[in-house]
């Protein structure tokens, strides 16, 4: 913890309120982050606005993908009961800003300078009709894989590059005794994987053509079939007791050494390092084999609601404490994501932030970034959802790879 309060002391130095008789009311805060590295780094924006003189009233709903934050939201909404702010991803942030639910951020974007810092694909997913609603926290990127350091130097397993490099070593690792794939039945959990199995398989001119432009002929492609079947061959390669298992528990496999791999977004590096291990030497982190060109990404950002048609002096001090860059920094280096604004130095980040910085700077500039379908950041959630319904029947055994691939184009076609 002495890194985390090193880190919010120098958040905490530079946020000042120049009106803090404006702020004495708590902000209540919907959100899905409950995991022991997710509460670590949540503890960050927590200490800087009880610095501002604002309390936090906490609303967790555990999940990892959000859909259960999202039910809630959606009851609470109804009831005219609406929080403060809430954790939102891609599509989700549209459709509630479509709907004219959420507050006008644009003073406080354009008094800080939010336009010029921001990547421009974040600017997508937190603008509606050009009115900042959402404040954006970071960028995770979900094409990682995690892997024990221990266990694949026992095994003599280099960092596999390639497809064929990674099931020599998963082949190598179940041979050996070890569950080679830590895994959590869960649909959004079997979709990250999906995400990055079908861009390794296919490249990004796949990936788009079926994820973000739903073509139908990317969606009933050999290639998607293949991306099928190399997923059967991870499904094979799991525990017996994957289902339902939340993703942190699935990294604390890889953490106790009980499995060798995790294909997981960066926020795995969280539960790591709040267990005390150290990059490179307790565990790797690299990109999945066929993808290290490529990003796919997700970015949590809170949604301001709106309070009856005025922001409030808390959803202003949280979305200007959120977008700070001392808080990005702060933040970022916990959570294992990076920061949500480009000027932010990586001085304080370890080897695999350093890297998670370079590879997204030079994805954003080749053209290789790519929203997540598996987060909300490729399609809407209709169509999202209809994916996950394949991706997890197919998994669990209900539809072969030929099967998967006509369901896939028929749920695309409905849901749309």
């Amino acid at each position: 913890m002495t890194n985390l309060k090193m880190a919010l002391k120098a958040s905490v130095a530079v946020f000042a309120l120049t009106a803090t008789s404006a702020v004495a009311e708590d902000v209540e805060v919907l959100h899905w982050w409950t995991s022991g590295g997710e509460a670590a780094a949540l503890n960050v924006l927590k200490g800087d606005l009880e610095s501002q003189g604002i309390g936090w009233q906490d609303m967790p709903v555990a999940g990892g993908g959000g859909e259960q934050a999202m039910t809630v939201l959606r009851a609470r909404v109804t009831a005219g009961d609406a929080p403060t702010a809430v954790q939102m991803l891609g599509f989700d942030i549209l459709d509630w800003g479509n709907q004219g639910a959420l507050a006008d951020l644009n003073a406080v974007a354009a008094k800080e300078g939010w336009d010029d810092v921001v990547p421009a694909a974040l600017q997508e997913f937190a603008k509606v009709d050009g009115k900042w609603v959402s404040a954006p926290v970071n960028v995770h990127s979900t094409n990682w894989v995690w892997a024990n350091k221990s266990v694949l130097d026992a095994n003599g397993i280099a960092v596999p590059t390639t497809w064929d490099e990674f099931t020599a070593a998963v082949e190598t690792l179940a041979a050996a005794g070890v569950t080679p794939i830590a895994h959590g039945g869960q649909a959004w959990q079997d979709a990250t994987v999906f995400d990055a199995v079908a861009m390794s398989t296919g490249g990004p001119d796949f990936y788009k053509a079926a994820f973000i432009d739903l073509d139908s002929e990317a969606l009933g492609s050999d290639t998607m079939k293949e991306a099928f079947d190399r997923m059967a061959f991870i499904r094979a390669n799991v525990d017996d007791n994957f289902s339902g298992r939340d993703w942190n528990l699935a990294t604390a496999m890889v953490i106790n050494g009980e499995a060798g791999f995790q294909m997981m977004g960066d926020w795995a590096k969280g539960e790591f390092l709040n267990a005390g291990k150290v990059p490179g030497e307790d565990f790797l982190c690299f990109r999945f084999p066929g993808t290290t060109e490529q990003v796919t990404f997700n970015a949590d950002q809170f949604a301001m609601f709106d309070q009856g048609g005025v922001v409030s002096d808390q959803q202003a001090a949280l979305a200007s404490s959120i977008l700070s860059p001392s808080f990005q920094s702060a933040f970022n280096v916990v959570k294992g994501s990076v920061p949500a604004r480009t000027d932010v130095s990586d001085a304080d980040f370890d080897d695999c932030g350093k890297q998670g910085m370079k590879d997204l700077a030079a994805a954003a500039s080749s053209g290789n970034l790519f929203g997540s379908m598996a987060h909300g950041h490729a399609n809407p959630a209709s169509v999202k959802n209809a994916m996950y319904d394949v991706i997890t029947a197919h998994f669990n055994g209900e539809y072969d790879s030929e099967t998967a691939v006509d369901e896939l184009v028929t749920a695309v076609e409905i849901a749309q």
